[in-house]
């Protein structure tokens, strides 16, 4: 190991590329994970980003040893670099420099781009600069595999959130009563994504068998043990706070009253650090929005065309009664209200 402290340079290179490898990632995969919460606003900036630490981290070091070793060996083969470690070393720098390169320029760009394909790219052009064998052939880990997986992936994940929507359009949104529709199927929809992920937890632990080897009735068993679970789980602490805070319209609950569970059935619960009681009991995340349409639709803030600045109209003549004008109360001189979508404002927890 002495030898190899005559490549502390580029241990130091590779560590500062790491660094930007990591913003990189943070700046794509992870914005593109968290994206749809932001977006629907269950999250904010500021708590994604301490949810993104923990499961960054938690990811990588429980369920990323194969992801690691498909990176380390998968992608081209080592046997090249046998007895020169000073070379892999080398190697492995300019694969993570690239990377990192790349990422950079991508993130400034405002382009999605992922952090897998960079780096297994970076390698693949590693291969070619130091003539080692590129594992193209369809075996578990190469690059015939990661290639295919980018391709499958998003149709498979397009199917799900399709199915997802659609149960959710048709069983919820489309119906009479889309707010008794929608309570009635958060149980199911809690316990589906955790068993998927209990699943996932299993195959891809670091010591786990593969899917194949694990057998499929274990596979089932792990999948129906959480699912029921977390059905019983939802009925017993999710479905009284939302019924209470939904229903009733208690504006004191907040997400940590869940524990609570049954008791939050009651027809006065003790709260511990309760909210305002006059507060909204549904945040409507699209007021802003109201108000800008309001705005933009407004007759008084439009912008009046020159030939009619010196218009003149008969005395006792009501401009605003005009076909391309909002009706405008006289006395208080304010526009109606924006009529809001209900359903919208159910489904926002």
């Amino acid at each position: 190991m002495a030898v190899l402290t005559q490549y502390n340079w580029l241990l130091a290179i590779i560590s500062i590329a790491f660094c930007f490898s990591a913003f990189g990632n943070g700046a794509n995969d992870v914005a593109n994970s968290y994206a749809t919460s932001v977006a629907a606003r269950t999250l904010t900036m500021i708590q994604v980003g301490f949810l993104s630490i923990i499961t960054e981290f938690v990811g990588a070091v429980a369920l990323g040893a194969r992801v690691t070793s498909t990176i380390k060996n998968g992608i081209i083969s080592i046997d090249r670099f046998e007895d020169r470690p000073g070379v892999l070393m080398l190697a492995m720098t300019c694969a993570e420099v690239g990377s990192a390169t790349w990422l950079m320029v991508a993130t400034r760009l405002g382009m999605p781009v992922s952090t897998t394909q960079t780096i297994v790219g970076a390698l693949i052009g590693v291969g070619f600069a130091a003539q080692s064998p590129v594992k193209w052939e369809w075996d578990s880990g190469s690059v015939s595999q990661v290639a295919a997986s980018w391709a499958i992936a998003p149709l498979i994940a397009g199917a799900m959130a399709a199915a997802i929507f659609a149960t959710i359009k048709y069983a919820v949104l489309e119906r009479t009563q889309p707010l008794k529709n929608a309570l009635r199927l958060i149980p199911f929809y809690l316990a589906f994504t955790a068993a998927m992920l209990a699943l996932f937890i299993v195959v891809e632990a670091p010591t786990a068998p593969s899917l194949e080897e694990f057998g499929a009735g274990k596979a089932c068993g792990i999948i129906l043990g959480v699912f029921f679970g977390w059905l019983a789980i939802a009925y017993i602490f999710f479905m009284p706070y939302f019924t209470r805070r939904l229903i009733k319209g208690d504006a004191r609950l907040r997400w940590y009253h869940i524990p609570l569970g049954p008791m939050l059935r009651k027809e006065n619960p003790y709260l511990y650090f309760p909210g305002d009681p006059n507060g909204d009991v549904v945040i409507d995340h699209y007021e802003s929005a109201h108000k800008l349409s309001d705005a933009t639709d407004s007759p008084v803030l439009q912008a009046i065309p020159e030939k009619n600045l010196d218009k003149k109209y008969p005395e006792g003549v009501d401009i605003s009664k005009e076909s391309d004008s909002l009706p405008i109360d006289s006395e208080q001189n304010t526009l109606p209200p924006a009529r809001k979508d209900k359903r919208f404002m159910y489904a926002i927890v």
